[in-house]
């Protein structure tokens, strides 16, 4: 059987976790800043843990990680 092909933008975009969960950065923290509050810019910055509900599409996606 062939190798799996991993999806290169979706690699580009998340990391696992130690314990094999999937990390993401959020959204929406690029442009258009200065409507927003200085503490949801700051909250932007931490990552968080992918909602299961889209964790196993993204391990289909993701076969080596």
């Amino acid at each position: 059987m062939p190798k799996m092909k991993t999806n290169r933008g979706a690699a580009k975009r998340f990391k696992a976790t130690g314990s094999g969960k999937i990390k993401r950065n959020k959204a929406f923290s690029s442009h258009i800043l200065t409507k927003k509050s200085t503490k949801r810019k700051r909250n932007f910055r931490q990552s968080e843990i992918v909602d299961e509900t889209n964790a196993k599409a993204l391990k289909r996606m993701l076969p080596y990680l």
